[in-house]
């Protein structure tokens, strides 16, 4: 019952249901950068070049006499350099947001031996 008992432990640990959760969540907002840039981004950027090649779909780009379709491979890579671009946007807007953050303002303690020197500076001004 040891290994039962270990992999419960494992399994119940709040770091394993953090990532899990993580995952899914990852998975759901994976769907949503596609289809941004599957149905939006890709035909608003490519729509006016694809019809003026006279193609309307890129897993048409094949290599004549041959079964290579390599507009769908052009597919994923320009999906993934859109992908990329929005992600390091989002990342350096965050950085950014992050920067601007006002460190709080740290007034300084005055010891006793600061003061006393002060009115020791004072003193000696108002003598000379």
């Amino acid at each position: 019952m040891g290994i039962v008992k270990e992999f419960k432990d494992f399994a119940i640990k709040g770091n394993v249901i953090d990532l899990a959760v993580g995952v899914i969540i990852g998975a759901a907002f994976g769907k949503i950068v596609s289809s941004l840039v599957e149905d939006i981004i890709t035909p608003a950027l490519l729509g006016p070049a694809l019809k003026a090649a006279g193609l309307e779909d890129l897993s048409k780009l094949t290599i004549a006499g041959t079964a290579i379709k390599y507009g769908n491979f052009l597919s994923q890579v320009i999906s993934f350099i859109i992908v990329a671009f929005i992600l390091f946007v989002i990342i350096r807007t965050v950085n950014k947001l992050k920067s601007k953050e006002i460190p709080p303002v740290v007034v300084p303690v005055i010891t006793k031996e600061e003061t006393l020197l002060t009115e020791i500076r004072d003193l000696l001004k108002a003598r000379v």
